[in-house]
């Protein structure tokens, strides 16, 4: 358990309900905590270092614990620093699965037969990988059974309760297979209490590792910037980190920290910075949450300070061919961000963050969705993504906002409440956040949803009556002419009525720093940075969804920073 898990001040109430503080924390005030200004310029001489260790990793996540685990094996001091007051990053919300094969011991016990060419092969699949750097997945190829060994020595453990192992590798697949550690168990966890999320019995283990060995740990501490000999030329020197309060707000008390080897960057992309994303999609505006920004966002420090000392990106069309949403999900609804696997409990330290747990939707025959306009899109029980999402992603033709196709509502009434056995009430819903609403009559409850910090022109309660009204037509008819929805059963007519927040939720980065297959950042011009490193969704190159590709890049960057490359 990390040190924060013991010193975590009481939720103070009053303050998790100030709506202006929490949404300072979340997509609107990302720019605030990203602020990682540009490398320092000044003589290395003049610089005045509160710390000295042989390697700084930033980010304590899937990619940063086997880092500084890899790293102090081979001797050398070692610290990681974390914006948030916990260890592990998104990795401990998420289902826990680790796409990494090439015949480790768990596939040999289940008569798989898999090499590391087999991983290699399926990775630079032209068709669904064309933009990979087959030399990056030639070395990632190369270390999934090392890595895997590597989490079993470090306490990961999948065996606890029987292998399930025969169920989940499938030969023939089209990705490689996932295997699933238990999760954590003790149920005084910080962020997950026996909700599926297996991912904690990855970061826990590893942390109470790297705790053991000798890592230190800096939490609620961000990065600011990267300290290098010259502006663009030179070694990274170190790195400068500002403290920041449990809302991630910055607090301006700074540290200076040395790294005599390396600065190894694991700080987890870029999903909830609007502006950085934007550059590969402009269509990811404001109001696309991204999953794990209450608890660990993804804010592209990692980036920016490197690309403010010369650094490239890699393989950006990864991003633009799969884009940061890939991973796109309708999941809950009523909750800001609501990834389907992001429920946070309120017996859960960061649940002042999330303020809701959200409502999963059984049938989506039992509600519409419409945009800011009051006006379906699409049918709602399509999950595709060149179908709801692609319709999802479109703005409503209005001059005033041309790109993004949110926000967007879930309109339901209270039959629909009853035949999901919804409770509409905290900690179900935010209420409080402006992320879920109800009235009387469809025109107050349009007038209700203005209230939302994304709903950026008032819903045309005229707009929103007729939208319900033609829709309950096509329940009598038992035909969708607009959207050839499938008979839809149910009629919105009982009040009271509802709007939840069901803008689709952003996941992965795919696209991040340049760099070799040592994971040494590299420059514009394809030239080594002398003491970067960059691992997981803060590197490029690795066209992969998940844990795999950050636990393995991860512990490469921390075994190779150490040999002082």
């Amino acid at each position: 358990m990390s040190k924060g898990a013991g010193t975590a001040a009481p939720i103070d109430t009053e303050k998790a309900l100030d709506r202006r503080r929490f949404l300072g924390a979340g997509a609107a005030g990302v720019a605030a905590v990203v602020a990682a200004g540009p490398a320092s310029a000044a003589d290395p001489k003049q610089i005045v270092w509160d710390r000295e260790v042989d390697i700084v990793i930033i980010g304590a996540g899937a990619s940063g614990l086997p880092a500084c685990i890899a790293a102090r094996d081979q001797g050398v001091e070692v610290m990681v620093v974390d914006h948030h007051f916990d260890a592990g990053g998104i990795a401990i919300m998420s289902g826990g699965d680790i796409r990494i094969g090439g015949g480790n011991r768990l596939q040999i016990a289940a008569g798989v037969k898999e090499t590391a060419d087999d991983v290699f092969k399926r990775w630079t699949d032209p068709l669904k990988h064309r933009f990979a750097d087959a030399e990056l997945v030639r070395r990632f190829a190369d270390e999934n059974v090392a890595t895997f060994d590597f989490l079993e020595a470090n306490g990961v453990n999948f065996d606890r309760h029987g292998t399930n192992v025969p169920k989940e590798f499938r030969p023939g697949i089209t990705s490689t297979p996932g295997m699933r550690p238990h999760e954590w168990p003790i149920r005084t966890d910080l962020l997950t209490l026996d909700q599926g999320r297996n991912g904690s019995g990855i970061v826990r283990p590893l942390e109470l590792s790297a705790r053991d060995k000798g890592v230190e740990f800096l939490l609620s501490h961000t990065l600011r910037g990267l300290h290098r000999e010259e502006p663009f030329a030179g070694r990274v020197l170190g790195v400068r980190v500002e403290a920041v309060d449990r809302w991630f707000q910055p607090q301006s008390r700074f540290l200076n920290i040395r790294a005599r080897k390396a600065v190894v960057l694991c700080s987890g992309g870029h999903g909830a910075n609007v502006n950085f994303r934007r550059m590969f999609d402009p269509r990811l505006t404001a109001e696309y949450q991204h999953h794990g920004q209450a608890t660990a966002p993804a804010n592209a420090a990692g980036e920016i300070s490197a690309l403010s000392i010369g650094a490239a990106l890699w393989s950006v069309g990864n991003e633009t061919d799969t884009g940061t949403g890939q991973a796109m999900d309708k999941g809950r609804i009523g909750v800001r961000e609501n990834y389907v696997r992001g429920k946070i409990g309120p017996e859960a330290a960061v649940f002042f963050r999330h303020r809701a747990l959200g409502l999963d939707v059984g049938d989506w025959q039992d509600l519409i969705l419409v945009k800011e306009n009051g006006m379906r899109f699409w049918d709602e029980t399509d999950n595709t993504e060149d179908g709801y999402f692609s319709h999802a992603m479109q703005p409503t033709g209005d001059p005033k906002k041309l790109n993004g196709g949110g926000p967007i509502w879930a309109i339901f009434d209270a039959a629909a409440v009853e035949r999901e056995k919804w409770q509409t009430v905290t900690p179900h819903v935010d209420r409080a956040g402006g992320y879920f609403f109800s009235g009387a009559t469809l025109e107050g409850l349009a007038a209700e949803v203005k209230r939302n910090i994304y709903q950026w022109r008032a819903m045309p309660g005229d707009a929103l009556k007729k939208t319900v009204e033609r829709f309950n037509s096509f329940v009598v008819s038992g035909k969708d002419e607009d959207f050839k929805r499938p008979a839809p059963p149910h009629k919105i007519e009982k009040p009271p009525f509802y709007a939840a927040w069901a803008t689709p939720c952003l996941h992965d980065s795919y696209t991040g720093l340049r760099t070799n297959t040592n994971c040494q950042v590299m420059d514009m011009q394809g030239r080594l940075i002398p003491g970067l490193f960059a691992a997981g969704e803060t590197q490029g190159g690795i066209k992969s969804h998940g844990l795999g590709r950050c636990i393995v890049t991860g512990r490469v960057a921390g075994m190779e920073a150490a040999r002082g490359l």
